[in-house]
């Protein structure tokens, strides 16, 4: 089904192994109700969705700092309810969200079986934009850590997917050639078009119900890549 031999296997880590929405929702339950934030979870769930998405974006763009995304994504979520909440609570929320955060470990439904099933077979590494001090704590406490041989993130390379060069950093750590990989991930630009533009072969996993598209094979649940390989 891929066009060369595949010996190394690169996976996102957000949406495709690590189940970030239902993660993200357990953090937020407990942070609003520490801080007697007053907002209907759910209400604040379905703006804040969309809202991460896009400042996840600008950063992957270089267009707002760290810092600027963790505050304005909760800023401009609580606005767009109506929820009045001051600016030190706004705060202290982003930085207990990333305190609290890595601490649930819900994987992805078949990550783990998946991971078995490769790992006997393939070397296994990742890839990630998430910030460095959350990433391995997520991989740890989901008890995945032991899996991937290379795991490169965002900070590290100094750039984010898709840029060339986290890709060339994460091939070069792992030795291999880009035509013997597989990026497996859910993000069409991050992910399968920016490991495509390195060479490398792709599978986007769709958690985020994207459009369908030809630029690789698109699977709905990872339990169907053991048709593939």
């Amino acid at each position: 089904m891929f066009e060369h031999r595949v010996t190394d296997i690169f996976f996102d880590l957000d949406h495709t192994l690590w189940d970030f929405e239902k993660n993200s929702a357990l953090t937020f339950e407990k942070i609003l109700f520490d801080h007697s934030v007053k907002v209907t979870l759910d209400d604040f769930l379905g703006v804040y969705a969309p809202i991460n998405l896009e400042y996840w974006k600008l950063y992957r763009e270089n267009r707002v700092t760290k810092a600027e995304l963790r505050y304005q994504r909760l800023r401009k979520t609580f606005d767009a309810i109506g929820a009045v909440v001051s600016d030190d609570i706004i705060h202290i929320l982003a930085h207990e969200y990333i305190e609290n955060l890595s601490s649930f470990t819900h994987l992805v439904p078949n990550a783990l079986e998946i991971l078995k099933y490769l790992s006997p077979k393939y070397r296994l590494h990742i890839i990630t934009n998430g910030f460095q001090e959350v990433q391995e704590k997520k991989l740890i406490g989901s008890n995945i850590h032991h899996f991937f041989d290379q795991i490169i993130n965002s900070e590290m390379a100094g750039v984010k997917k898709p840029h060339p060069y986290i890709f060339e950093l994460a091939l070069t750590k792992a030795n291999v050639e880009p035509r013997n990989t597989i990026m497996v991930g859910d993000s069409l630009e991050a992910d399968i078009l920016g490991a495509k533009g390195m060479g490398m072969q792709v599978l986007h996993f769709n958690s985020n119900r994207e459009p369908d598209h030809d630029h690789s094979i698109m699977i709905n649940n990872l339990i169907e890549i053991k048709r593939i390989l």
